[in-house]
């Protein structure tokens, strides 16, 4: 398909001027286009922000093992047609209709999540530089198109959630795999509440590694596209080059921008999602007493018990897992929500007939330890699901984003060479990033202080 040769103001644009007036025909779901060396995968269903549906799996996962092994594909991006979203989740409607329709339905929603978590796990281990664009919404489906790639744009545009614990399902799509390693507890919090994250607060969570405006993405786009890679040069070299090329477009975070879950409300959020309960987590945000707390309690509250309870579960055995583990364990866990009455009550309560959902069990308490194991247990004689690439590790191997909490620890403590002060040694050592000044004078204002000949000290 040739490239749509307007690029202004996005990464991509639309193939039709008034897309929003009708469906799009399933073959045209998700558009391929080439632009010399740059290969661009965009999701086309806009009137649905972009949900993705066993059609598009179906059409993206041959393409990419096709660029694997062609030698004029050198960068590869995915972002979504229109304004609105990069892709805003699941089909999941699609997915409940199907299993209330027949005795087959649970086990043919199961082989989609199946065949998604197979693409998301070749996103995951994909040997060529990936770039998701985060523009607009971007929530379960399209998080699962975006957490694992070594580039990660979000824009002003940009919110993220994931949203599965509200609609009787579990953070899927890799989450127990990314959420426990982002900074303290704020993955089990973005799991169990499913609080939306916007524009810089993407990138200063982990969650995106670049903030550009969104004007900027066409040119970005172009300025790829005539990249030339050495024949010998490595992976790592030539995600260096394509690092150093998003930086070129930056034009800075929004004035004013601040960390908006720093301070006392991230010392919250460690203190009370901390706890390996979902019963403690709330004792902790009870005697909290303010007005966050508050809200977050009223949050959960409208939670399904047992997507709390295995959520939970998830956030705590994930940090042990490899990445092709995550995906194949959490292959078992959507296939046992496809077959328990939470996941097609919150999908018809909320997104059908908009009313509150009926949880089976109704609260925390019935929910038991027994039922959870369920979801974690593989049945004798079930096998995992067989993923398209050997490639395995346990922590990403590529790290474009902002400095971690534990980076700026280390430096602090001295267990790196330590000269310069923390706040310009890692401005520096990212190129003078945007997002960094901010993130490490938070952190150092949370967790570290300044003896009085001005050296920080970690608390």
């Amino acid at each position: 398909m040739p490239l749509r040769a307007k690029v202004t103001n996005r990464a991509f644009t639309a193939s039709a001027t008034n897309m929003e007036s009708a469906p799009i025909p399933a073959e045209d779901d998700v558009l391929f286009s080439s632009l010399y060396g740059v290969r661009l995968i965009e999701l086309n269903r806009p009137e649905k922000l972009n949900a993705l549906n066993w059609s598009m799996v179906n059409k993206i996962t041959p393409r990419l093992q096709e660029y694997k092994k062609s030698q004029l594909a050198n960068v590869i991006m995915v972002a979504g047609a229109g304004d609105k979203a990069m892709c805003a989740g699941g089909d999941v409607v699609g997915l409940a209709k199907q299993n209330r329709e027949s005795e087959e339905g649970p086990k043919r929603s199961s082989e989609f999540f199946g065949e998604e978590y197979k693409l998301d796990h070749l996103i995951a281990t994909y040997p060529k530089p990936f770039i998701s664009v985060m523009d607009g919404i971007t929530m379960g489906g399209g998080v699962g198109l975006s957490a694992h790639a070594p580039f990660r744009i979000a824009t002003e545009r940009t919110v993220f959630a994931m949203p599965e614990t509200n609609i009787g399902f579990f953070p899927d799509v890799g989450a127990s795999f990314f959420l426990p390693r982002l900074d303290g507890e704020l993955g089990t919090y973005l799991a169990l509440t499913s609080e939306q994250l916007r524009g810089p607060q993407v990138l200063f969570a982990g969650i995106a590694t670049h903030y550009l405006d969104s004007s900027m993405l066409g040119k970005l786009t172009q300025r790829l596209s005539e990249l030339v890679f050495q024949d010998y040069a490595t992976l790592s070299e030539r995600l260096d080059l394509v690092n150093s090329t998003i930086a070129e477009f930056s034009t800075g975070l929004p004035e004013s921008t601040k960390v908006e879950l720093g301070g006392s409300k991230r010392e919250a959020i460690d203190r009370c999602f901390g706890h390996n309960t979902v019963e403690g987590i709330i004792e902790a945000l009870q005697r909290t007493k303010t007005g966050w707390a508050e809200h977050t309690l009223k949050t959960l509250a409208k939670r399904s018990p047992t997507s709390l309870k295995v959520a939970l579960r998830q956030m705590r055995v994930g940090k042990e897992w490899s990445i092709s583990e995550a995906f194949q364990r959490e292959a078992h866990i959507a296939s046992q929500f496809m077959r328990h009455p939470d996941f097609n009550e919150g999908v018809e309560a909320l997104l059908v007939h908009k009313r509150r959902p009926n949880w089976q069990p109704a609260s925390l308490e019935e929910v038991t330890t027994d039922m959870v194991d369920r979801f974690f247990t593989l049945p004798e004689g079930e096998s995992r699901i067989e993923l398209l690439s050997e490639r395995d590790y346990n922590d990403y191997p590529h790290h474009y984003g902002l400095p971690t909490e534990a980076s700026i620890r280390r430096y602090v403590r001295g267990e790196l060479s330590k000269k310069d002060d923390p706040i310009e040694h890692f401005v520096g050592l990212t190129g003078g990033k945007p997002g960094v000044r901010e993130k490490v004078t938070e952190v150092l204002r949370r967790k570290a202080h300044r003896s009085k000949d001005g050296v920080w000290l970690w608390k």
